[in-house]
């Protein structure tokens, strides 16, 4: 459902990389081969897969970037002031005003506020701006034939190929990362299909041009995943001298009435809100970085990406909204 590394290194690197890639193309013919007798007997037509694979070659640069991925080196600040930078905060409140009528109304039907729905979307895509550039079809056969997750990516090509032939999406419209998250949402095509809606209900949902297909999936998903309309994300608080860190991470939640008795506190002193409701106390960044009470919510948004980082500054981006 991300944005994964879209800059291009020279292509010698690949030539470089052994005679495993270098006799792709004739692999490549003889995978498709079983990979096609296999989705016939998932229920895909001859004709499905005909239209889909037209053209379809393995895409070397795919196969770089899945064998070598770096790994991260920000740290939680740097990550913070990349992703929910003053430019697109700024940004996001303007979007939220561009579309109110439509994410109001949007967010009514769903019970999910709107302000995190443009979160979503502007740490997704930039608001729409970056969906990607890779043929969702040819990304993610390039992934099932040569992946370190090959078996995953399997799933997802017979899952993209259920939305051409069921929802006769154009497979020459389906663009997205070279991981194959597909839109302005970022959907792999699983969630596309148990997520992705029509707002008006007529045709299948296009997440790569409709804005009232994309807030509308944005807002299903969460909705579908477990979303409490009447909490928030998260705050900020403070931590007494001496607070027990065996006492923070996800599994450690407890009513807020617990966490204030053990001197946990809003930045301004006073205590958290409903003593009933259960939250947990977070530290994205470690022991040095700022600490959080997170609710139920925080859990749903690290459904759609299991991070603290993303989940975090999904957050924070939604309260610089109101």
């Amino acid at each position: 459902m991300h944005r994964l590394w879209f800059r291009f290194l020279p292509l010698v690197l690949l030539l470089l990389a052994g005679p495993a890639l270098a006799q792709a193309p004739g692999d490549f013919n003889a995978w498709l081969q079983g990979f096609r007798q296999d989705a016939i007997g998932q229920g895909i037509t001859a004709n499905t897969l005909d239209s889909a694979f037209a053209g379809v070659k393995p895409i070397p640069r795919i196969i770089e970037l899945d064998h070598t991925q770096p790994e991260s080196t920000l740290t939680f600040q740097q990550y913070m002031d990349r992703v929910v930078s003053q430019g697109r905060r700024d940004n996001a409140r303007q979007r939220y005003a561009d579309n109110k009528a439509l994410l109001d109304a949007v967010g009514q039907r769903y019970g999910v506020p709107p302000r995190f729905i443009v979160a979503l979307w502007g740490i997704e895509t930039d608001f729409g701006r970056t969906i990607g550039t890779y043929p969702v079809v040819a990304s993610l056969a390039t992934l099932a034939f040569d992946g370190r997750r090959a078996a995953f990516f399997r799933k997802e090509l017979i899952n993209a190929l259920k939305i051409v032939q069921n929802d006769k999406v154009d497979p020459k419209t389906m663009i997205g990362s070279w991981a194959g998250a597909m839109g302005q949402s970022q959907f792999m095509p699983s969630s596309f299909l148990a997520y992705a809606v029509s707002y008006d209900g007529t045709g299948s949902p296009d997440i790569w041009s409709k804005p009232q297909d994309v807030f509308a999936s944005i807002a299903n998903y969460l909705a579908k995943v477990g979303w409490q309309a009447d909490q928030g994300w998260g705050e900020t608080v403070t931590l007494p001298a001496g607070f027990d860190s065996n006492l923070i991470g996800m599994p450690q939640k407890r009513s807020v009435g617990e966490w204030t008795n053990l001197g946990v506190r809003r930045l301004d002193g006073s205590t958290l809100g409903d003593g009933t409701q259960r939250a947990a106390i977070m530290q994205p960044g470690g022991a040095t970085g700022p600490s959080y009470a997170v609710y139920d919510n925080y859990g749903v948004i690290l459904r759609w990406n299991n991070s603290s980082y993303f989940a975090t500054a999904v957050g924070t981006l939604a309260d610089s909204i109101n």
